[in-house]
């Protein structure tokens, strides 16, 4: 079977490095890819948004299977293209896809289907949105309704916080059309987790629960970004609370798809609060999660390429889907200035002692360059490590970052203390 990735970061790596470990590919592409992709795969310079050429290059190519990583791609319509032409291809429809899309249909969706969630506004123009903040007290959360790089997102304490970034999103454009229509939400309190599943719009498999670290710097502060590390299984996510998820979240949520016809083949991602209340969404993506990615594929025992073959042809009910029962952690590393402006071209140095058998390097923003690995974005590697307890994977990681280095490298110290906090240890 010949296969294409779509994308160019460690979520992707991540998808190649567990398919080429699988037999039965017999060709493995991703476009545009990156360094380290470029070692496991051949990577071909097509961007994930340019939609014809990619389609192109399958018909060129007789691509059996294709897997889309980045959402951008999938907003824009890309599995309706592939299908069209009769690809095989994982991800969801353009109109599915705008479940991530677009924040403020999400949101009817859940409200439609009963799937618990923050109280939320809609906000059209900053006008309307000055006046009802009048009307939130206390914390608020401001979310850009379009895509933005899980960007788009900031908890405001105070009213005049909430005003600042509203104008900033709807009137300087900094996410430019993705702030044209805002959401305001009442802040939920409680701790995240993520859980990601296999969908084929008539079963889900969940994955693993993750958690991630959205935050720059320890202690969770400083600006968002696209996350600074996670681990999995998180043990927020008891086996009582997963079924209450079930209950809750998950059946509305595939009664949801069927009532609105949505052709959904593909992973959705469940962004949760786990409040006093019981669990609700914050947010839905239509596709894997990067750094989750990272740390949950790591621990699948199931042969990746069976499950994406099952999911675009509707059988996932007949795949057994297995873990591993250990732990794995990914700490970020990244460029100087990110999530702002960061510096390109500089020198990645690897040694040879930072590799093990229970280390992985997910390659992100790297390009090579006369055979050199240089940086070439925000977030350039992803350490990730597996282990017996999150004690062990933590620290094969973070010996691993030791003996990593590039100019202006930095990276938070703090991934997996939450874990161990709440599995009743201390670090």
């Amino acid at each position: 079977m010949k296969v294409l990735v779509i994308g160019g970061g460690g979520r992707e790596h991540a998808i190649v490095h567990a398919l080429v470990k699988r037999s039965g590919i017999t060709k493995i592409w991703c476009a545009p890819g990156n360094a380290g992709i470029s070692q496991e795969a051949e990577c071909v310079p097509i961007q994930s948004d340019d939609l014809p050429s990619l389609v192109a290059f399958a018909r060129n190519n007789k691509v059996d299977l294709t897997v889309v990583g980045p959402e951008a791609p999938l907003v824009q319509g890309i599995v309706d293209h592939f299908r069209n032409e009769g690809f095989a291809i994982v991800g969801p429809t353009k109109s599915a896809a705008r479940l991530e899309g677009s924040k403020s249909f999400a949101k009817e969706f859940m409200s439609r289907y009963g799937i618990p969630t923050a109280r939320y506004e809609v906000i059209p123009n900053l006008q309307k949105g000055a006046y009802q903040l009048k009307h939130w007290k206390g914390r608020s959360v401001v979310k850009a309704d379009g895509l933005a790089a899980g960007k788009g997102v900031k908890v405001c304490e105070s009213e005049t916080e909430a005003k600042e970034f509203l104008y900033q999103l709807m009137e300087k454009e900094i996410f430019g059309a993705a702030g044209s229509t805002v959401l305001i939400e009442e802040c939920l309190e409680g701790e995240e987790a993520t859980i990601m599943a296999f969908c084929d719009g008539k079963t889900l498999v969940a994955m693993p629960a993750s958690q991630d670290h959205k935050r720059l710097s320890e202690g969770d502060q400083g600006p968002n970004t696209g996350g600074m590390g996670a681990y999995a299984p998180a043990p927020v996510v008891t086996p009582s609370l997963h079924k209450q998820i079930e209950k809750t979240i998950f059946e509305p949520f595939l009664k949801g798809i069927q009532r609105e016809k949505f052709d959904y083949r593909g992973i959705i991602y469940f962004g949760l609060m786990i409040t006093k209340t019981g669990p609700k969404v914050l947010e839905f993506n239509v596709r894997f999660g990067d750094p989750e990615t990272q740390v949950v594929l790591p621990l699948l025992a199931t042969d990746l390429l069976e499950l994406f073959s099952a999911i675009s042809e509707q059988r996932l009910a007949d795949v057994k889907v297995r873990w591993e029962k250990k732990s794995t952690i990914c700490v970020v590393l990244a460029s100087y200035g990110y999530p702002g402006t960061y510096d390109r071209g500089k020198p990645v140095d690897v040694k040879a002692s930072a590799l093990s058998s229970e280390v992985m390097l997910y390659h992100a923003g790297t390009l090579s360059v006369g055979g050199e690995v240089q940086t070439a974005g925000g977030r350039v590697l992803g350490v990730s490590a597996i282990g017996d307890t999150f004690e062990k994977a933590r620290e094969s990681a973070y010996r691993a970052i030791s003996q990593i280095h590039f100019e202006g490298m930095i990276f938070r110290k703090d991934i997996g203390i939450r874990a161990l906090a709440l599995s009743g240890r201390s670090s």
